[in-house]
Formats: C-alpha cells, sequence, structure tokens
C-alpha cells in the first residue's frame, strides 16, 4: 500500500515539473517571439546636407520629396525668419549673416545643393504661407499652402504678411469663418517653370467647392491613373481628387467616406467617440502600392485608410492622448515592394514612428525633442529614397532637413530608441 502511494506521489510530482516546464517553454517561446519582431533601423547622418552658400538659411521647412533621381526637395517659409536672421539682406547690410534662400532647394544624394527656385511670378499665385512639396512619377513638382492672408483692398497690417502670421501650421481653423487666401495648389517643372493652378486666391466656398481648396497641406501624384490626390487642409476637412494634366474635378470626401461638413467639432478630447468628421489640419494623403490611400488626420491622433474611390477600409489612433497640434503628421512608406513599413512623423511628441502597415501597430519609435542632430522640434515632413533613407524637416525655430541612413532590419528591443546616433 505505502508502496503504491509513493508511486502515486511520484507520478503526481512528474505531473506538476512536466506542467511547470511546459509553462517556461510557452514563456521563452513568446519572449523568443517579441525579440523577432522585426523592424528598420535607422542611424542619423549629422553632416547632411552640406552647408548652404550664400549666407542662406532656412525658415519653417514645411516639405519635403524623393525624385526618381534620388534627389531630395524641399521648401520652407522664409517669411518665418526673424529679423535677427535677415541682417545681410538690410540696406545698407547690418551684418554679413544671413538671408533667406529660395523657397524651394534641391539637393543631390551627398547633400550638395543643385538647384533652387521659387516666389512670385507671372501667370500664377504664389502661397502667402507655403505648404508641402511632391515630385511626382513624371518628375513635376506640386505644392499648396495654408496662408490666410487678408482680403483685397484690407486696410494695411490688417492681415498677416506674405508667409508669416497667416501659416496656421501650428493651429486649427475650426468651422467656416474669415478670409482663406491660399485655396489652390500649384504644379511646376523641376526648373521652376509654371504647368498648372488649381483654384484661386480666396474664392473657396467650403469643403464641397470642387472649384477651389482651402489652406490645403500635400499632394500625391497616382501614376496608375494619372489622378492628384490633396490633403485639403488646414480650411476644408477632406480629400480632393483631379485630374493631374488638365485640373478636372473627379471625387472628394470626408472622415469615414462620409460627405465632408464645415462644423466646428472643438477642442480634441481623446476619451470621446472617434470624430466623424477631419479636424483641421488633414495633412496628407500617400497612396500605397497595394492601392490604399493613408490620410493624416493629425489633430484626431490617427490615420485613417481608404481605398481610391473613398471608401473607407479603418483606421487607428496614434499616442491618443496626445492634445495640442496633434500626433499624425506626415506618412512615409518603407522601399519593399510591399511596402511593410509605415514611417509617421509626429511633430506634437518629436518622434518617428514606425508601424507595420497591414496591421497599423506600432512597432517602435526614434527621435527626442531638442534640437542636435538625431533630435527634432516640430518634426512635420517625411520621405524614403530609393535606398530607404529617411528624410525629415522641421517646422516651427526647428527650420531644417535631417537624413536617417537605413541600416536594414534589426529585432526590435526598444519601443522608444531616443536619439539615434551613429555607432562607432
Amino acid at each position: 500500500m505505502r508502496r503504491n502511494l509513493y508511486v502515486a506521489g511520484m507520478f503526481l510530482t512528474a505531473i506538476a515539473a512536466l506542467g511547470a516546464w511546459s509553462t517556461e517553454l510557452e514563456r521563452r517561446a513568446l519572449t523568443a517571439q517579441a525579440a523577432a519582431t522585426m523592424a528598420p533601423r535607422f542611424e542619423v547622418d549629422p553632416l547632411w546636407p552640406k552647408p548652404l552658400p550664400n549666407h542662406w538659411i532656412l525658415g519653417q521647412t514645411i516639405g519635403v520629396s524623393v525624385d526618381a533621381q534620388d534627389h531630395v526637395w524641399i521648401i520652407h517659409r522664409a517669411g518665418s525668419l526673424e529679423p535677427g536672421e535677415l541682417h545681410a539682406t538690410t540696406n545698407p547690410p547690418t551684418a554679413q549673416c544671413c538671408a533667406p534662400a529660395p523657397p524651394i532647394l534641391e539637393f543631390d544624394q551627398d547633400g550638395g545643393l543643385i538647384g533652387h527656385w521659387g516666389g512670385r511670378g507671372e501667370g500664377y499665385d504664389w502661397p502667402e504661407s507655403n505648404h508641402g512639396i511632391t515630385v511626382d512619377y513624371k518628375g513635376n513638382v506640386w505644392i499648396g499652402g495654408n496662408g490666410r492672408g487678408q482680403p483685397p483692398g484690407a486696410a494695411r497690417g490688417a492681415g498677416a504678411g506674405r508667409g508669416q502670421r497667416g501659416t496656421l501650421d501650428e493651429s486649427q481653423t475650426g468651422g467656416v469663418q474669415g478670409y482663406f487666401n491660399d485655396s489652390m495648389v500649384l504644379k511646376f517643372t523641376q526648373t521652376g517653370k509654371f504647368l498648372m493652378q488649381i483654384g484661386k486666391p480666396g474664392q473657396s466656398k467650403g469643403s464641397n467647392d470642387v472649384d477651389n481648396l482651402r489652406l490645403p497641406a500635400k499632394t500625391f501624384v497616382d501614376k496608375t491613373t494619372n489622378e492628384v490626390y490633396v490633403a485639403d487642409g488646414y480650411g476644408n476637412h477632406r480629400v480632393i481628387v483631379y485630374d493631374a494634366d488638365t485640373g478636372k474635378y473627379k471625387r472628394h470626401w470626408g472622415a469615414y467616406g462620409h460627405k465632408p461638413e464645415d462644423v466646428n467639432l472643438g477642442n480634441y478630447d481623446p476619451s470621446a467617440p472617434p470624430a466623424q468628421q477631419f479636424r483641421n489640419p488633414v495633412h496628407c494623403a500617400e497612396l500605397s502600392n497595394d492601392r490604399l490611400l493613408y490620410v493624416c488626420d493629425r489633430a484626431n491622433d490617427r490615420i485613417q485608410v481608404f481605398r481610391p474611390d473613398g471608401s473607407f477600409v479603418k483606421e487607428t489612433f496614434v499616442n491618443k492622448e496626445t492634445l495640442g497640434s496633434g500626433s499624425v503628421w506626415d506618412i512615409a512608406f518603407s522601399k519593399d515592394p510591399q511596402q511593410k513599413y509605415l514611417y509617421l512623423s509626429d511633430g506634437e511628441n518629436d518622434r518617428v514612428h514606425i508601424l507595420d502597415r497591414e496591421s497599423l501597430e506600432m512597432l517602435t519609435t526614434f527621435g527626442e525633442g531638442g534640437r542636435q542632430p538625431g533630435e527634432f522640434y516640430g518634426v512635420h515632413s517625411i520621405a524614403t529614397d530609393s535606398k530607404g533613407n529617411i528624410f525629415t524637416t522641421e517646422t516651427y525655430r526647428g527650420q531644417r532637413v535631417q537624413k536617417f541612413v537605413f541600416k536594414g532590419l534589426a529585432p526590435v528591443t526598444k519601443k522608444d530608441q531616443g536619439v539615434v546616433w551613429p555607432k562607432k
């Protein structure tokens, strides 16, 4: 009898040991699986770009795009520079430094400046506050604008100066009130020859006006259909699509594919049900290779995904508790054919987030608030080149472009990597 009890005890002990070992194996498997989560890895290039000539400096730098030759294009606001940054432009010059660079600059892969142009000209209306730049698949250059300006004939000083206080980059417009000068997007060649303008200054009638925009933030041109998608924007609450050659209207929609409305939604509340309309600004619209359109609903802290016809697919929230200017500023995709990864610039938290594009799961984040290389102050726009490198621009007093070198895939070991400084 005692022998049987002893054997039974040993059997139960063995079963318990096996159960514990099974639990440990499961824990180790889960740990290994988590460690095997891969994501692109980057290091900042602190020597990119090279210094600008002519004592030129940048103002708020609010757009970046990469063309088919891997040249990097940026656009900035000379009007955002302070008087003390313009001493070389006074008559007589106050000092040797500095002067504003032309609005549009083109850099080669080494960071050398190889082209520059932009500003007022005959036949088109340059924005009061330029915003966003896209080099399309044909090599054409598109820009938008988000300046209120002032109505024609208004008293001097009644409105904002060119590219200065009319800027709405850091605020929301709410409902339909006031004058909106920048109701257009412009299309140029790479040498600055004017090609087309969609919309006229001060003519917008709201989010269902198909002839005019209202403070458009950014564009994307679809090479399959030759259509231009406009994130429209700081005044309107929609995505709108035109023929990229003729400017003919095609379609438009608001959040969830609804007809857009211009009601004032009030301040964003992360605990409230998701807003059924976009808040200002609708800040980006990027089409993936598998033909899904990713839209930045910036102040709502969310990405909404649509088919090209405007039908809603899904959404995700990023740093949902973020207030102020919001967390979803601009989007770029990784350069593998599947575009497995989505890169998101977050100018309120001063980070770049890396998401799995299919699941929209946050994988890891890099960057930190600050002014040193690899840090950000108002990281506004983001783009990738053919090698997978990331380029970012910064608004507010950030006033620069940075390059982050793609170093391949690596296991995710930190959700927040901080500054990705080059390894020795």
